[in-house]
């Protein structure tokens, strides 16, 4: 049975603090939906009604340019190794960049610097709900890839700013990211 709560409660961060893996879900008014799945301990738990997370390079941008179109959010994860457990963030978020003001105070919550960071998605939580999770299988945690940080490493910080320029200025439905612009 699905519970609901306004905010995350401890057991939710000792929940969180053990996930490898969450899914961050967010659409346009009009056109796809997206979502992403996401790793490498990318999310941070901000307060009880606030999470983030480090979002590094990618083909495209598709949840910054929702969240400047409409700020809806979902995040979610789920329990592949004990108890069955579906958990889902509901919120309205907003990327936060290298150029804001905001990112001196946040940065130093994600660690250290990662090769292809290019901005912090945080999201005012609205909602948290859990559910039983009785469907999802089992799964074992091996590692974590290092192809992204590698592959942004090597582009180095000038063949970054050329991809995203090229790669993450619009979304697959044309609309605009606010990756190397303020298009808020």
């Amino acid at each position: 049975m699905a519970k609901f709560f306004d905010a995350l409660t401890p057991a939710h961060l000792e929940f969180i603090a053990a996930q490898k893996i969450y899914f961050v879900a967010s659409a346009p008014a009009t056109g796809r939906v997206n979502l992403s799945p996401k790793g490498m301990d990318t999310f941070r738990v901000l307060s009880a009604t606030r999470v983030g997370y480090l979002d590094g390079s990618g083909s495209g941008n598709e949840t910054a340019a929702h969240l400047l179109e409409n700020g809806r959010v979902t995040i979610m994860m789920c329990s592949f190794t004990t108890a069955p457990l579906i958990f889902r963030i509901y919120g309205r978020g907003r990327a936060v960049h290298p150029r804001d003001a905001e990112w001196a105070e946040l940065r130093p919550r994600f660690g250290p610097p990662v090769p292809g960071e290019r901005q912090i998605i945080v999201a005012e939580v609205e909602g948290v709900q859990t559910s039983c999770g009785f469907a999802v299988p089992f799964f074992d945690y091996r590692g974590e890839r290092d192809t992204l940080v590698k592959n942004c490493a090597q582009r180095g910080p000038d063949g970054m700013a050329r991809f995203w320029a090229e790669k993450n200025q619009r979304s697959i439905d044309g609309l605009p990211t606010g990756l190397l612009t303020d298009a808020r």
